[in-house]
């Protein structure tokens, strides 16, 4: 201590060499201007004028210390700075004649004018660079609320940090993330002081761009973006806002929960599971209660319960299904048939390690069954993906419901979602829980049974259409083409433009079929019957369309055969002609077969309908047909001959019109479905047909739609209909 007090002696200050110091110091700090007040010492007198008593009283008088510019001078200097803040010698010279000033005087305008805009520049950046770090501590400090808050979920203590989610490498991860923003954006600061300050917005971290080529044509484009949705009639979701700030840390600790409560459901026995019905497994709800007392709340009175598992092994590996479970687009494509329109409201986490492991995202779905007579089921939930210590990847939803409580929920979502287990040769296996709370009592009576036994929405729907696109998607990518196939594909590029064309006819199929009313359809109140739906649109400047009026019909009926025979009855072009109104009673002859399954039903074909009429042009018709142990369907849609010979040599397919009409079969019930999981040949159970149709009724979109064109949809659908009851009736009596 005494020898810092020796340090500090009064007689330091004494020293001229000191004196200078604090001298020079003081004469640059009276070089800054005030903002609005530019008043320079003139070069001369900077010169002459002594200092302290050297100076002589009378010609401190004399001398004019001090020369305060006019309003005209400055604002002609502020408008050459505007233009070039470093003049030169001769610019100054030049300038100081205009204005009537000394050469020195213009250049300390300018440097003090410099140094005020380099002062301005370092305020502003430093209040932008408090203002985010502020966001980013703010973020940091709600990750560590939700973990020292989170909780059990059977004992109801607290969670060890080992088991959750948001863990402490989640976490350190996550610091280090903000650390190198911060520095990114300080480095990006540095480059722009004493230049204008442009906005920092572009700064702030987007979402990882992820990219994988899954050979649908809807998988192409990155999602995962706020307020990216998928399917139109988007304005009816716009108004569903994401989740408020202070109910983010509430909705990680759901996701932790239901994470766990997921983990458990799926790997658990009885007497939580017991068998259903068709070697399905249900849930025992009174075991259910006692296992998880806490979940998300008391059941609401008016729903019922319904919760499912299925498990299957899938020819895919598991990067790509957690690729496809959390991109909104490239979900709702794979499973167009349940998923009628979904939108990501919010992502609240990226994940980390450069994957989706710990990827928290908001989202709205609609769920559907292919036929008008089901009401859609509407979710609000959150989706989160982990990776466990195992390898095992699981995705989870599980319903927000209770952050919008004056909304009157008629399906929850309890946690649901499915295991991923990597398996040898680029396979996985997948274990799949849906859990939902529903009203269902606007359910049609014919399509009630397949409802109460958890066919229309339940796991084995969901396992069954992704086994199914799997093995679409391999054969997509199959590089060893069956002879068969080039009668009139001759290039491997042809191959997957049709594909790819089958595809979009088969989305645009199943968003038109169902009880939505979110897509860009108008119902026609007024059709002149009861169980025919009628819609319209106007199709205009969509090159996958034709332009004009389309109108679409679609109804749903029980039929006494089984849905198998059905399905061959439909798909099998020989027979097109005792249904196909259209064709006029032509024959359709198979020009092209490409198999995208291991069922012979599961193919895309390309028809020639030779019409009957020799004044008549022959017709191509594109069909696909696919069929799983839930379901049917045959898709179709006549395409122009010019535009298919493109396709099949590989062009783009995009720009091909399409007006895709066709049929979805279900089963009537658990019995009409084989304890093998495969829709039986022999009937023990009977079909519920959805018959659909999409017609070009007038090629001008503005003109009016008329009560004739209506009448003929609806003729031309129930005539559809007596013909295949018919035949269909008349086969299975045989």
């Amino acid at each position: 201590m005494l020898e810092l007090v020796d340090m500090f002696q009064p007689n330091m200050f004494e020293s001229p060499h000191m004196f200078d110091m604090t001298t020079k110091s003081s004469e640059s700090d009276l070089e800054k201007l005030k903002d609005d007040d530019y008043e320079t010492k003139s070069g001369t007198d900077m010169m002459d004028v002594p200092s302290g008593d050297d100076q002589d009283p009378t010609q401190r008088a004399k001398k004019k210390r001090y020369h305060r510019h006019t309003q005209r001078q400055i604002q002609e200097m502020e408008t050459f700075f505007k233009e070039c803040p470093h003049p030169d010698d001769k610019q100054r010279k030049e300038l100081s004649r205009e204005l009537g000033l000394e050469p020195l005087q213009v250049k300390f305008w300018f440097q003090n004018k410099r140094t005020q805009m380099k002062a301005q520049h370092e305020r502003h950046e430093n209040q932008i660079l408090k203002a985010e770090n502020e966001k980013l501590r703010a973020e940091n400090n709600r990750y560590k609320e939700a973990l020292g808050n989170a909780t059990c979920p059977n004992c109801g203590g607290p969670a060890a940090l080992g088991e959750m989610s948001f863990d402490e490498q989640h976490l350190r991860i996550e610091n280090a993330r903000l650390r190198e923003e911060i520095d990114r954006i300080s480095g990006i600061a540095a480059k722009y002081v004493g230049k204008p300050l442009t906005s920092f917005s572009h700064i702030s971290p987007h979402l990882p761009s992820r990219s994988l080529d899954l050979g649908f044509s809807n998988l192409g484009t990155q999602s995962g973006y706020v307020g990216e949705m998928y399917g139109s009639g988007d304005h009816l979701l716009r108004s569903i806002s994401g989740p408020a700030e202070a109910d983010k840390p509430m909705i990680v600790e759901l996701a932790v929960a239901a994470m766990e409560e997921l983990m458990r459901m799926a790997q658990a026995g009885e007497p939580l599971w017991v068998p259903g019905e068709n070697s399905t497994e249900i849930i025992h709800e009174d075991e259910y209660l006692r296992t998880f007392p806490r979940g998300i709340g008391p059941k609401p009175l008016g729903l019922r319960s319904e919760a499912s598992r299925e498990s299957a092994v899938v020819i895919m590996n598991h990067v790509n299904l957690v690729e496809i479970l959390m991109d909104v687009n490239k979900w709702s494509s794979v499973f167009c048939g349940i998923v009628s329109r979904a939108m990501t409201l919010e992502v609240l986490s990226t994940g980390v390690a450069g994957n989706y492991n710990g990827a928290l995202q908001v989202m709205t779905a609609e769920f559907q069954v292919p036929s008008p007579l089901v009401p859609t089921r509407e979710n609000y939930f959150v989706r989160y993906c982990k990776q466990h210590p195992d390898g095992t990847w699981a995705v989870i939803d599980v319903s927000l419901d209770n952050l919008r409580p004056t909304a009157i929920s008629k399906c929850r979502r309890r946690p649901s979602g499915c295991l991923i287990q990597e398996l040898p040769n680029g396979y996985s296996k997948v274990i799949w829980v849906e859990h939902v709370e529903v009203d269902d009592r606007s359910v049609h009576n014919i399509y009630r049974p397949l409802v109460n036994c958890g066919l229309a929405f339940g796991a084995k729907r969901w396992v069954a259409t992704l086994e199914r696109q799997c093995e679409r998607l391999a054969s997509t990518m199959a590089s060893n083409i069956p002879a068969g196939d080039l009668c009139v594909i001759t290039s491997p590029e042809g191959r997957k433009s049709m594909l790819k064309l089958a595809e979009r006819m088969v989305t645009s199929f199943c968003t038109g079929v169902g009880a939505s009313t979110a897509h860009a359809w108008t119902t026609l109140s007024t059709t002149g019957s009861d169980d025919v739906r009628v819609m319209t649109r106007k199709s205009m400047d969509d090159p996958g369309r034709p332009p004009g009026i389309v109108l679409s019909a679609a109804t749903s009926f029980w039929i006494s055969v089984p849905p198998k025979r059905v399905f061959d009855f439909l798909r099998d072009e020989n027979s097109r002609s005792e249904w196909d109104i259209l064709s006029n009673g032509g024959l359709a002859q198979e020009m092209a077969h490409i198999a995208n399954g291991r069922d012979p039903g599961n193919c895309v074909s390309l028809l020639r309908v030779n019409s009957t009429n020799s004044s008549q042009t022959n017709m191509l018709v594109l069909q696909e047909s696919c069929t799983d142990s839930t379901g049917s369907y045959v898709i179709y849609a006549p395409v122009d001959i010019g535009a298919m010979n493109m396709v099949l040599s590989g062009d783009d397919p995009d720009y091909v019109a399409l007006l895709p009409s066709g049929f979805a079969i279900l089963p009537d019930g658990p019995g009409a479905l084989g304890g093998g999981g495969g829709i039986l040949d022999v009937g023990s159970g009977g079909s519920l047909l959805t018959v659909a149709f999409q017609i070009l009724v007038d090629s001008v979109p503005t003109a009016k739609l008329s009560l004739g064109s209506v009448a003929t949809v609806n003729s031309l659908i129930k005539c559809t209909v007596e013909r295949i009851k018919a035949a269909v009736m008349c086969e299975n009596a045989q």
